[in-house]
């Protein structure tokens, strides 16, 4: 797997490339991708990282693994390619928008946009076998997020957290919550969406804050 990701991010985490588990996680990566169906295409793995440079991050958002299915995954968490059926995870966080700010939900659930304007899309594993959900996890890549997550947290300020479900919380142990905003809810998925998402407006708390500090808000 050649590691060809933004050049920010390439010098911040040069150390992290050279690490002996990451160059496990880089065999069992590309023996994957040769062997099975594997999801985001091979491009697309640091896209979150390609359409977000280190120093535009304002938002850090947090997934678990990629969608599984064809043709959804595009590196991005919770977003899909354009032209897909969006899913009722993203479904749900529309609706959010649209009660939180008065926004009609989208046709697309391509979003790059909010990418582009400092929103870090990250999953905790950045690819998965095909209809096969969590079977890149405990294989290196949690251990790769964390340090991506705790490198935020240590040399920027001021940045938002949105972190839905118990698994994205766990990874937000490592931020130095002083420094930075840290919002959680339950997860976004019809399972859990009734226990706390629907109404927690982290949409108009992360624009508060970073208006706040002096940055611009996120269009949602």
């Amino acid at each position: 797997m050649k590691i060809n990701i933004e050049e920010s991010w390439k010098a911040a985490l040069t150390d992290e490339f050279s690490k002996p588990y990451f160059q496990n996680l880089t065999t069992f990566v590309r023996h994957e991708y040769s062997t099975q169906i594997v999801y985001p295409k091979g491009h697309d793995i640091f896209a979150a990282f390609d359409n977000c440079p280190f120093d535009k991050v304002k938002a850090v958002m947090l997934g678990q693994d990629p969608y599984h299915g064809v043709g959804q995954a595009h590196g991005l968490c919770f977003s899909v390619n354009s032209g897909v059926k969006i899913p009722p995870s993203l479904q749900n966080i529309f609706k959010e928008i649209q009660n939180d700010l008065g926004i009609a939900p989208p046709s697309d659930g391509n979003l790059l946009r909010w990418a582009e304007q400092g929103v870090l899309m990250l999953n905790a594993t950045l690819t998965v076998r095909a209809s096969s959900p969590g079977s890149h996890s405990g294989k290196g890549w949690e251990e790769f997020t964390d340090a991506v997550v705790r490198l935020l947290s240590e040399q920027k300020n001021n940045l938002v957290f949105l972190l839905w479900g118990a698994y994205a919380q766990k990874k937000g142990e490592i931020i130095n919550q002083t420094n930075h905003k840290v919002l959680q809810a339950a997860h976004p998925s019809p399972f859990s969406v009734h226990k706390g998402f629907f109404g927690c407006k982290h949409f108009s708390k992360t624009n508060d804050y970073l208006v706040s500090k002096g940055l611009e808000p996120i269009i949602w």
